[in-house]
């Protein structure tokens, strides 16, 4: 197993876990459909919302701050504490790739995620591509050889990903991880995803614009 429980936070009590989960879950896509599904111009057009420039400065930090890729950090609703996912893509095209860390299965599956390891799947799970229930977005440019280094991670950390547990490898772990390789400042992970994402916004400074190190 690829993930690391020791930068988790600490575990909640399985009784309160049960409670809130067995209250309503949110299903998951399959992983076959998952990889194929995009957002409309619509989604897509969300992305943006957050911390726009003014109308007077809006160019010029576009030319300063925005790479012709990006990565979305991205957290929405759910039935209890909400998803964290990350978009990924060029900015010219509408299509998007959708990477997150879900329990693989019905209710039984998320609710058994609080007591033990379940499979996983990691691609769109149902609402990922719906703007309606977005809560929160960070998203960061990149160069096209940045980029390629980062998808590529980002594909290798999907296909290291077979469990899923709710406190210990869970989805702002799996964007955690995404962030960290991108050399930026992490938050505390266990938290719910829309602080978490806005965390990393916030510690980060806002920043559009991310450069790797040299490898």
């Amino acid at each position: 197993m690829t993930n690391k429980p020791d930068r988790s936070g600490p575990c909640i009590l399985a009784g309160f876990a049960l409670a809130a989960m067995l209250a309503c879950t949110t299903p998951s896509a399959s992983a076959h459909e998952a990889n194929k599904r995009v957002a409309d111009a619509n989604a897509l057009a969300t992305a943006d919302t957050v911390s726009r420039p003014t109308p007077s400065t809006r160019r010029a930090v576009a030319r300063a701050e925005k790479g012709p890729y990006y990565v979305d950090f991205r957290a929405r609703t759910a039935a209890s504490w909400g998803h964290a996912f990350v978009w990924y893509g060029k900015t010219s095209e509408r299509a998007v790739e959708v990477a997150g860390l879900t329990p693989a299965g019905d209710t039984w599956a998320y609710v058994l995620g609080h007591l033990t390891w379940v499979p996983a799947e990691t691609g769109a799970s149902y609402g990922d591509l719906d703007p309606d229930y977005l809560t929160a977005s960070y998203r960061v440019y990149l160069n096209e050889a940045d980029a390629k280094r980062v998808f590529a991670y980002i594909k290798k950390l999907q296909a290291n990903s077979p469990v899923w547990n709710a406190e210990t490898t869970n989805c702002t772990g799996f964007i955690g991880d995404i962030a960290e390789y991108m050399g930026l400042k992490v938050p505390y992970r266990w938290q719910r995803p829309e602080n978490f994402v806005n965390s990393l916004k916030e510690m980060n400074g806002g920043r559009q614009m991310v450069r790797l190190s040299t490898e």
